[in-house]
């Protein structure tokens, strides 16, 4: 049976809400939340977002060029780019499975590329004429591990031709053990995880990369530098921009080339004794903006003021003595 309230019960219902929340409002203890160290200098979703496109290229480049290779159809699709400790991308990598070091250059970083395993026995039969069927999940034999390394030679070059506008270049080095691999970087060490898709006509499997701290700052740093310069004016605010700085004051002034006198001579100062500059008697004086040295200049007279003709310019000899 359902219970019906009285209105004064309602009131006190309001009025202990309204009570509580008066309450959280004057205690600052009630805004404050447990901070956790281990979000600190994580990737914005804005950041992630301009990594993608970078590497959405690569995907497109990666799907045309290995297809082209393996005559047949590939495709490429880039999964998931996140931040994360180097620990926890070791864990995800499968007990058997390719994995190899890749030299960032010109940083000399090296990064992590795992390759499933799954995807080795539909490339191996596409390039003995076969149509690319999956076969069993296994250790691979010398003959496949080199194979397999040109495919990461090719993601290598397709990488770098991507990530040209950061300026880095991708090196394939060599296969490394999976005990290897934890030692190409701190395992609490943060890093940029990027895991691609690679689906074949019979066989699917991921591509993951693993970057370094430095190497994801560095990225951002110049895909914000980049933004920045992409950045322009609207063409009114140029111009009012432009009017404003053409009315800037700067301190101006005429005066004799710089000359040496002997102490002496200051010494012996005193109105009406006359001091030889050593200068020839038509030797032009230079006109100045803001301490740096313009023009050769004569002092001349315009109606009721003094003036400033100039004659010629100074050169980047005569500015440096």
């Amino acid at each position: 049976m359902e219970k019906l309230l009285k209105q004064d019960e309602i009131d006190a219902l309001f009025e202990a809400a309204r009570s509580m929340e008066t309450a959280s409002k004057s205690d600052p203890r009630a805004r404050v939340v447990p901070y956790n160290f281990s979000t600190a200098g994580q990737i914005s979703n804005d950041q992630l977002r301009a990594i993608s496109l970078l590497n959405d290229l690569f995907a497109r480049n990666l799907t045309h060029n290995l297809g082209a290779w393996l005559r047949s159809r590939f495709q490429v699709n880039l999964v998931s780019a996140e931040q994360i400790p180097f620990n926890d991308f070791l864990l995800r990598i499968p007990e058997i499975s390719y994995v190899a070091s890749i030299r960032l250059e010109p940083l000399g970083a090296l990064s992590v590329l795992q390759l499933d395993l799954a995807l080795v026995p539909p490339v191996v039969d596409l390039l003995l004429g076969g149509d690319g069927k999956a076969g069993p999940l296994r250790e691979m034999t010398d003959i496949e591990e080199s194979i397999v390394a040109s495919v990461v030679e090719i993601i290598a070059r397709e990488l770098t031709v991507a990530w040209q506008p950061v300026g880095l270049s991708f090196n394939f080095e060599r296969r490394q053990m999976q005990t290897q691999a934890a030692r190409i970087m701190p395992l609490g060490e943060k890093t940029l995880c990027l895991s691609f898709e690679i689906r074949m006509p019979h066989s699917s499997g991921l591509v993951n990369l693993a970057f370094p701290a430095v190497v994801a700052n560095t990225i951002l740093r110049r895909l914000s530098g980049d933004r920045g310069q992409r950045r322009r004016h609207a063409a009114e605010l140029r111009a009012r921009m432009e009017h404003m700085a053409r009315r800037i004051r700067f301190g101006a002034s005429l005066q004799s080339m710089p000359v040496r006198v002997e102490a002496r001579e200051l010494e012996a100062l005193a109105p009406g004794k006359l001091i030889r500059l050593r200068l020839p008697a038509d030797s032009k004086a230079v006109w100045s903006a803001s301490g740096i040295g313009l023009f050769h200049a004569l002092p001349v007279q315009a109606g009721a003021h003094r003036a400033v003709q100039l004659l010629s310019p100074l050169d980047h000899l005569e500015c440096e003595a």
